[in-house]
């Protein structure tokens, strides 16, 4: 089948002069076309991914097309790839699949057509001759490239193309943890993620959504912070209340104890009998055993939570005396991140993304007071969830990417007013 490859939404202007480079990714490859540095070309495409068109049916039956198009420039078919910041918005077909130059060299045949062009039509189009000897050349660049794509712990924003203020871009703002950490552009609503075939997978292999239906699920679940542990909550309210009652810090040992109190008290109260249109029915409630349970793990999580905090201040994740009021930030920032892997993985369309994006920013900001407060938040839940006390890779993370978005200038969290 010959497919032409469409540009959609990518920018194409008349003139090189009025033409913005999406992103770094393009503006770097404009500059080095215009000076001749071909090496330097072949070098920037073997660091980036590739972007390839295919029909939607042939990625789902595990088949990889070239569809290949008529270029003017060289008379003959050519192979159509697209930089990142080169793609259009996700339409339901055709869909993108991300590949790396070595790949491109792996399953190149004989018959296939002679040249493989990035962003065809754009003033940062490279054509590049498949030739066995174009090929060679091909493989020492990919040799060369020490990173694959955007470099994760960065921040990386769309100049075009992506929103950097107002609702949506605070909202995508909510989801930067997981944008920097995994090298992605932080204001991409139009998001294409590492392509179908992988944001497919990966919404599989660790959220177990493989339909719209589970997608729509999951992305309210985690707007309404449904996720999240209700004992961490209990726990964190808790404080929450007797630092209001006592206009002042809380100590471990009370918190312990009033944990208990409540926990007792309320097994009791589910214990008594109560009165209802049948008649008298007895009270249900946990076993002795189960109470006991229920009370030591509740004084363990607080132990736990001290101990993050701690730790949080010490790394400059929370101000002296700062503490966290309510981890639903770890939703907030996952349902960001959700909408847009929906979107990538076809679940939902734009529409459907950029309201839950704008949602979870309003969330944000209707429950914390900064976003250095947002990020405290969120680092506990990823830790409380993940981690283990092991204070390892779950939180050296975190900790670097809310190091990264409170310093780098260009992060969101300091353009965007909160």
């Amino acid at each position: 089948m010959d497919l032409s490859v469409s540009h959609g939404g990518a920018p194409q202007p008349a003139t090189q002069g009025g033409w913005q480079a999406p992103s770094a990714v393009e503006r770097e490859l404009y500059e080095a076309r215009q000076r001749g540095d071909w090496p330097r070309c072949y070098d920037l495409i073997a660091r980036s991914r590739l972007y390839m068109a295919q029909s939607r049916a042939a990625v789902e039956a595990g088949s990889c097309f070239f569809h290949s198009y008529w270029n003017p420039q060289t008379q003959s078919r050519c192979v159509a790839v697209f930089t990142p910041g080169m793609l259009p918005a996700p339409a339901p077909d055709p869909v993108y699949n991300s590949h790396d130059l070595g790949w491109f060299v792996r399953v190149w045949e004989p018959g296939d057509p002679p040249y493989l062009v990035v962003n065809p039509g754009t003033p940062c189009e490279v054509v590049m001759p498949a030739s066995p000897e174009g090929r060679a050349l091909w493989q020492h660049h990919d040799a060369k490239a020490e990173q694959w794509g955007l470099a994760p712990g960065a921040v990386h924003t769309l100049d075009v193309g992506g929103p950097q203020q107002g609702s949506v871009a605070f909202g995508l703002a909510a989801g930067a943890h997981i944008s920097v950490k995994n090298g992605q552009f932080w204001n991409s609503m139009a998001y294409h993620g590492h392509g179908y075939g992988a944001e497919k997978a990966t919404l599989e292999r660790w959220w177990g959504v493989t339909s719209r239906e589970q997608w729509l699920d999951s992305t309210e679940r985690l707007l309404r912070a449904d996720m999240v542990s209700g004992v961490w909550e209990f726990a964190l309210q808790l404080r929450r209340s007797m630092a209001l009652d006592f206009a002042g810090p809380v100590s471990v040992d009370h918190w312990r104890e009033t944990a208990e109190r409540v926990i007792r008290r309320r097994a009791e109260e589910v214990a008594q009998p109560r009165l209802t249109p049948d008649g008298v029915t007895q009270g249900g409630g946990p076993s002795p055993t189960e109470l006991e349970s229920q009370v030591t793990g509740v004084q363990r999580l607080i132990g736990r939570i001290t101990r993050y905090e701690a730790r949080f201040r010490a790394d400059g994740l929370l101000p002296e005396d700062g503490y966290i009021r309510t981890v639903e930030a770890w939703d907030y920032g996952r349902a960001a991140g959700m909408a847009r892997w929906g979107l990538a993985a076809r679940y939902g369309t734009l529409a459907e993304a950029e309201s839950a994006v704008i949602r979870a920013g309003q969330l944000v900001r209707a429950n914390y007071r900064s976003w250095a407060a947002f990020s405290a938040a969120y680092a506990l839940g990823r830790c409380l969830h993940f981690d283990e006390e092991e204070f390892g890779t779950w939180y050296e993370e975190v900790l670097e990417v809310h190091r990264v978005l409170t310093t780098d200038p260009a992060s969101p969290w300091l353009t965007i007013p909160w």
